[in-house]
C-alpha cells in the first residue's frame, strides 16, 4: 500500500485572503502575509491577484492573473484591466499551443471511405 504524503501548511508562507468584486467584471484577491499566530507579517509584500471569466463556446473559462506591480488596493484596481488583457492573451496562446499539440497527435485513415486499404494508417 502506498503511503500518501502528509499535507502540511508552510508556516513561513501564510496569507490571509481578502476578496473584492464589482459583481460585473471580476474579482480581486488580496493576499496579506501573516505569521503563524495570525498577526501581520510586514517583512513580506501583499500580493494582488485578479480573476475574470471569459465565455467560450465550451462555457466559462476562468482566468487568473497576478498584478505584480500593484503595491496598494487602489493600484491593483487601476491595473486590473491591463492585467486581465495580458492574462487573456497568455491563456489564448496556451490554448492554441495545446490545440496544435492535440491536432498533431490525430490519426487519420487513408482516403477512399470505409476501411483503409491494407490497414495502413497515415500520420499527418
Amino acid at each position: 500500500m502506498n503511503a500518501q504524503p502528509e499535507a502540511r501548511f508552510d508556516v513561513d508562507n501564510l496569507y490571509r485572503e481578502e476578496s473584492y468584486t464589482d459583481r460585473r467584471v471580476g474579482t480581486l484577491r488580496v493576499l496579506v502575509p501573516v505569521k503563524s499566530d495570525g498577526g501581520a507579517d510586514p517583512s513580506r509584500p501583499t500580493l494582488y491577484v485578479g480573476q475574470i471569466q471569459v465565455m467560450t463556446p465550451m462555457g466559462a473559462l476562468p482566468i487568473t492573473f497576478e498584478l505584480d506591480q500593484a503595491k496598494t488596493l487602489a493600484e491593483a484596481i487601476a491595473g486590473f484591466g491591463d492585467g486581465a488583457k495580458i492574462g487573456i492573451e497568455e491563456t489564448m496562446r496556451e490554448l492554441e499551443q495545446m490545440r496544435r499539440e492535440q491536432a498533431s497527435s490525430l490519426v487519420i485513415p487513408e482516403p477512399g471511405g470505409g476501411r483503409p486499404a491494407g490497414g495502413r494508417i497515415r500520420m499527418p
